[in-house]
């Protein structure tokens, strides 16, 4: 399938909607999701347009998975959890949602489950809080 420009990402990346930003360099933009499983769950997204992971140019893998691996150990720093999963999804039928390639880094504590990743916007100040830890375990 053809990659959609109208997907919400590519309108973050164009700066149409607003998105907590975390990092962002010439090829990744890292910012909060909207409707987080855990407190500090965060989406690292390539600037190129990608479909998914399927369709993603080789160069595009090898600059967002050190991105991936950075920002995975600064949120557990931030979040002092006890581990991270990193979730990524590839079509419908995959459980993929958003048409544009992206990997979800989400916080985990020892014996407290996922909230659903549907539903509820999480407060922008919250948001903004967590991003600001975030990036305060990044700079350390």
């Amino acid at each position: 399938m053809a990659y959609d420009e109208t997907n919400v990402f590519a309108k973050i990346l164009r700066g149409e909607i607003p998105a907590q930003k975390v990092f962002e360099d010439d090829d990744v933009i890292v910012f909060m999701d909207a409707m987080p499983q855990t407190p500090g769950h965060t989406l690292v997204v390539p600037k190129a347009p990608s479909r998914n992971l399927l369709d993603a140019d080789p160069a595009v893998l090898a600059k967002i998975l050190p991105v991936v691996q950075k920002v995975a150990k600064a949120v557990q720093r931030a979040f002092a959890a006890d581990g991270i999963s990193i979730f990524q999804y590839n079509e419908a039928s995959g459980g993929q949602s958003v048409f544009h390639l992206h990997f979800h880094v989400v916080p985990r504590h020892e014996g407290v489950p996922l909230a659903r990743h549907a539903g509820k916007f999480e407060d922008a100040g919250v948001l903004a809080a967590n991003a600001e830890k975030i990036r305060k375990a990044l700079a350390a």
